[in-house]
């Protein structure tokens, strides 16, 4: 058995909420991993269950590591409630896991708001490092590109009010 009392478990978390110029049934689904690839420029998942691209509880897919210490990302589709518009990831790799938290909700106009948290925690120490790092790259605008790149796939697809 490994001995951890010399390391302490680090959980950090950050939310950021935009609003999309779309009605929620339009920007809702473009946060499955296989639709994302329309919006999000690299978004390379390779699916590893089921045999067909289909977002469902269970969902599994793997991804590069945006981290240089790591190979790759393992994700897990942990809960999806699509009448809710709430999709939730579950990734790991050996030194931390993290979760992704997507809500949307319709707004005035057919616009709908958006709201991401992570929240990871690290297994080991590297984990703890790595996970402080992310955050602060993946909040770096607080998710504006995100929402840029949404609303410019939304435009050139002719699905923005």
């Amino acid at each position: 058995m490994m001995n951890n009392k010399d390391f302490n478990a680090e959980r950090v978390s950050k939310t950021a909420t935009f609003i999309i110029n779309a009605s929620v049934d339009t920007v809702f689904p473009l946060f499955g991993a296989f639709e994302e690839r329309k919006w999000a420029e690299g978004w390379e998942p390779t699916l590893i269950y089921p045999s067909a691209e289909v977002i469902e509880e269970g969902t599994t897919f793997r991804t590069k590591a945006y981290d240089p210490e790591e190979v790759d990302y393992v994700w897990r589709v942990n809960q999806f409630d699509p009448a809710a518009y709430l999709i939730q990831y579950l990734i790991f790799t050996p030194n931390r896991y993290w979760t992704i938290t997507v809500r949307c909700a319709p707004v005035r106009d057919g616009q709908t708001q958006t709201h991401v948290t992570y929240t990871y925690l690290g297994v080991n120490q590297l984990g703890n490092q790595l996970n402080k790092q992310s955050l602060d790259r993946m909040y770096a605008n607080n998710l504006n590109d995100w929402a840029e790149a949404i609303h410019l796939y939304l435009l050139e697809s002719g699905e923005t009010n």
